[in-house]
């Protein structure tokens, strides 16, 4: 008995011991990603399969965590940052080159940054139930015209990368009109949630005729559910890109795990992944391998794309509009 007793702690021991050798990957991500309908338990499972590490996503609100933490972060790499808040995390200092070959990505515009690595893109768009909508808006002006009681539901931009994204896609069509265009829109705002998810399921359970999210939404519906009734409005003026990225912490402890995981990001294997787990176009696929029915998917004409110091700069102002127009 004794034999045995002692047997079965040598095999803990050296579990344990194999255990506290193996190396750990901290990757800062939103809470949606590494949710088990996001793509992070793939992504997880895929990376970890060919690293012999233990990839640990940690969740929440990614940037403002990074700079309360600064240099004593534990996070190597992060991801699901975007455009409109990269110009914050440069300037923290905290990041470091990815050192990836962009040349090859199929994204709408041209990509040089060398610190933020995109991994998939979006464009911004109102969803509607094409079941009870036959003749949506075809324009951001037709949607400001619209009847008060069309009800539409948004996102908070002080609590949400879409929010703010909406901000930048109103400023760059109306320019100094934005405060009259969201004082005629806003008869028309529903409510506005603290993030995606508590709006889209509201669109969902059919309290709003329309929703702040993405042209790629209705993708998940046709492919999952089988369900060809959501269907995005694409707008004449154009619709605003949304990347999204990912990073290296300058000061990781596992420099080469955070490199073979930037490395992972651009591989057939992730990016396939990502187009029906998030939900988006892959940074870096092309057309063919998508899923067939994304061919059904609206594809607005022209994207609308700020660099992120633009972006910085008509954030607070572009903010002062809105919360103008919303208190009144």
């Amino acid at each position: 008995m004794k034999k045995t007793l002692s047997f079965v702690a040598g095999l803990a021991l050296m579990a344990h011991s194999a255990a506290a050798d193996t190396p750990v990957l901290q990757v800062y991500a939103p809470d949606y990603f590494a949710s088990e309908w996001g793509p992070g338990p793939g992504i997880e499972q895929g990376f970890e399969a060919q690293c012999d590490c233990d990839l640990q996503f940690i969740t929440g609100d990614v940037l403002p965590r990074i700079l309360l933490e600064g240099e004593r972060t534990d996070a190597d790499v992060v991801i699901g940052l975007n455009t409109d808040v990269t110009a914050r995390a440069r300037a923290s200092g905290l990041f470091a080159a990815h050192e990836q070959d962009t040349s090859a990505l199929t994204m709408p515009v041209a990509w040089t940054d060398d610190v933020f690595l995109p991994f998939n893109f979006s464009y911004m768009a109102f969803i509607f139930d094409n079941t009870k909508m036959e003749t949506p808006p075809a324009s951001f002006e037709a949607l400001l015209d619209m009847p008060d009681d069309v009800k539409i539901v948004i996102q908070d931009p002080r609590s949400s990368i879409s929010g703010l994204a909406l901000l930048l896609w109103v400023k760059s069509i109306y320019g100094d009109k934005a405060p009259e265009a969201w004082e005629r829109l806003a008869p028309k705002i529903l409510t506005v949630t603290q993030g995606w998810s508590q709006a889209y399921g509201m669109f969902t359970d059919g309290e709003a005729d329309m929703v702040l999210s993405y042209t790629t939404s209705p993708a998940y519906h046709i492919i999952a559910e089988d369900d060809m009734t959501k269907s995005a409005a694409i707008f004449e003026e154009g619709h605003y890109l949304f990347v999204e990225m990912a990073a290296k912490l300058k000061t990781t402890d596992q420099p080469e795990l955070a490199d073979a995981f930037l490395d992972y990001v651009l591989t057939e294997e992730f990016q396939t992944a990502i187009a029906t787990s998030n939900w988006s176009y892959p940074s870096k696929l092309d057309a063919s391998l998508l899923p067939e029915k994304f061919n059904l998917l609206g594809v607005p004409q022209k994207a609308i794309f700020y660099s992120e110091d633009e972006a910085e700069a008509l954030r607070k102002p572009a903010l002062d509009e809105w919360l103008t127009a919303f208190s009144k």
